[in-house]
This record gives structure tokens, C-alpha cells and sequence, in this order.
């Protein structure tokens, strides 16, 4: 891993953008009845947004000391590492294009703890103020979602805390400007993105990152 991992992780935010699309759309729409009538949209939307990009950072720092300890135990723990999180990128990539949808499975792994901490979002509305906003969307950063967990794996391959917090950063920067495009209202995004064509090419683009990371683990494995 080097200084690049964080611009990949924030391109891989902006390609995985079709997903957010369709898994956070109807998230987003309701999102709007909690703000306060005739209030601006944008100070609401950027705070929810920074809580959600603080949970990933966190689970980024989770999973990449997890790494860590498991590179300390295990002979040549970081290839290892590494070449799941590949098979993880790959898996993603079919699942964005629409070629393969087991990334569905995953996501319920995680459905048991979401339903512990889902209602605690619910104590938060309607919105007081943006500040408001701020801690439902560190909650919201745990809805499970394959997309989110194929990243970490990538922070789990980092084998560092710090490393793993940088790239789930960077993802969620990533994911950032298709959230604020349907939150303020830009509705032809979302048709715009959800076209089979724009839905091929991103998860071709994620495919590359895949081999990519394949090939390095593959390389060091040799070395």
C-alpha cells in the first residue's frame, strides 16, 4: 500500500456511485422531510454526509489494525490479505455492472447489527439543526452494504490502522458528490447513472482495480 491508496479508494467512491444511487436513493428522499420547512438543504446534507464518512473512516481503523494483528500471526498475512481483498474488488465489479448480485448475501451479515442501532437514528428527528444531522449520519455509515464491505476488506488488506482509516476516507470523500447531487434535488443524476451503460463502465473500471490488486498480491507472493 502507498500514498496512491487514497486517491484509488475516493475514484472507487465516485465509480461505486451507481450503487449509492439505488441503495441510498430512497434514503435521501426521506432525508428531506426531517429537515425544518423553507431550511437549506445543503448545511443538513453535508453534515449527514460528514458523520457517514466518520463511521467509515472509524471502520476503516478497525479492519486495518484487525490486518495488522493478523500479518503479526501469520506468515506472508499481508499477500494473503491482499488477495481476498482483490477477490473482493472483483466481486464488486460484477456486482455494479449488474453481472452478479451474491454481494447481496454479504450485506445481510451485517443486517443483525443494523437493526440494534437503527432506532437510535429515529431519536434524532425531525432535524433541530444541521448539528443534528451530524450524529444520524454516523449511524446511517453502518447500513450494510456490499459496496462499503468490499472497501474494507481493502483496508483490512492495508495491514495499518492508520492506512485503513485513510482509505475508507478517501471512499467516502468519493461518495460524496453523487450524495450531495441527489439531496439538493439534481433528479436526472440518478436516471442519468442508473442506465445500463454508465452502470458496465463503472463496474469495468472496478474490475481494473481488482486485477491490479490481484497482481500485486500475486507478485509479492512470488517475491
Amino acid at each position: 500500500m502507498n500514498d496512491l491508496s487514497f486517491l484509488s479508494a475516493f475514484l472507487i467512491g465516485l465509480a461505486g456511485g451507481v450503487h449509492c444511487v439505488g441503495m441510498c436513493g430512497g434514503i435521501v428522499g426521506a432525508f428531506a422531510y426531517a429537515v425544518p420547512k423553507n431550511a437549506a438543504m445543503l448545511p443538513y446534507t453535508l453534515a449527514y454526509n460528514l458523520g457517514r464518512i466518520f463511521s467509515y473512516t472509524l471502520a476503516g481503523a478497525i479492519t486495518g489494525w484487525a490486518g495488522y494483528l493478523f500479518t503479526q500471526q501469520v506468515n506472508m498475512g499481508i499477500v494473503v490479505l491482499e488477495f481476498v481483498s482483490g477477490i473482493f474488488l472483483f466481486l464488486l465489479g460484477l456486482y455494479i455492472a449488474g453481472w452478479w448480485q451474491g454481494l447481496t448475501k454479504i450485506e445481510q451479515l451485517g443486517s443483525k447489527f443494523w437493526q440494534v442501532i437503527r432506532p437510535w437514528s429515529k431519536k434524532l428527528l425531525p432535524f433541530k439543526s444541521p448539528f443534528h444531522a451530524l450524529p444520524y449520519g454516523m449511524i446511517w455509515g453502518w447500513l450494510p452494504c456490499g459496496l462499503v464491505y468490499s472497501v474494507l476488506t481493502w483496508s483490512l488488506a492495508s495491514g495499518s490502522a492508520i492506512q485503513g482509516a485513510k482509505i475508507m476516507a478517501g471512499f467516502g470523500l468519493g461518495t460524496l458528490p453523487i450524495m450531495i447531487l441527489m439531496a439538493t434535488g439534481f433528479d436526472k443524476i440518478q436516471s442519468l447513472i442508473q442506465k445500463p451503460k454508465a452502470k458496465t463502465l463503472m463496474g469495468l473500471l472496478l474490475l481494473l482495480f481488482a486485477i491490479m490488486q490481484l497482481f500485486h498480491a500475486i507478485s509479492g507472493s512470488i517475491q
